[in-house]
Formats: C-alpha cells, sequence, structure tokens
C-alpha cells in the first residue's frame, strides 16, 4: 500500500467513496507499473462497479482533458503520486442548461 496520501481536486462522492476510490487507485499502483494506465484505470473500474453496480468509469493519466455528464454523487478527480485519477458514473441524461 502506498504511504502518500491522495490529494482530492473535486467530487461529489460520500467520504466512504472518496476514501474506497484512493484505497482502489492504491491497489492498482501496487499491482500495476506506474505507467500501465490503462491496467490501473481497469482495476479500480471493476472495483467500482463490483461495490455499486456497473456503469463507472475511470481515466488515469498525467495529462488529460475531458467533458462528460456524471450521476449525481459519484464523481471524483484527484491526484495520487504522480497521476491524475477521474472516477465517475455515467449519466443518461444530459445537463441541463444554465
Amino acid at each position: 500500500m502506498l504511504e502518500g496520501k491522495g490529494l482530492v481536486e473535486d467530487t461529489d462522492m460520500s467520504l466512504k467513496m472518496q476514501i474506497q476510490a484512493m484505497s482502489f487507485a492504491s491497489q492498482a499502483l501496487d499491482l500495476y507499473d506506474v505507467l500501465d494506465y490503462k491496467s490501473i484505470a481497469a482495476h479500480i473500474k471493476k472495483e467500482f462497479d463490483k461495490e455499486y453496480g456497473n456503469g463507472w468509469q475511470c481515466v488515469v493519466g498525467s495529462n488529460f482533458g475531458c467533458f462528460f455528464t456524471h450521476k449525481k454523487g459519484s464523481f471524483i478527480y484527484f491526484t495520487l503520486e504522480t497521476l491524475n485519477f477521474l472516477i465517475f458514473k455515467a449519466s443518461s441524461s444530459p445537463p441541463s442548461s444554465p
């Protein structure tokens, strides 16, 4: 297990889910090479699918942009070690216009 703490940049997840997200990320970093983004992301997605039902998405890397719609209460963006992690559950409804 990694000793370093994650830094949450943005989230609307419960504290319990935030802790699990960082724990799953830490597990993945213990299992896979730090540059194996695809395997790291797949591990985290599978763990969230098992724990909270299917439909989770995970993006891992050091430089990426994104725009997406997510289910309320299912979004977290954090940094752990040298990587950024974006985890969310997809939403089928488009965002409302301002």
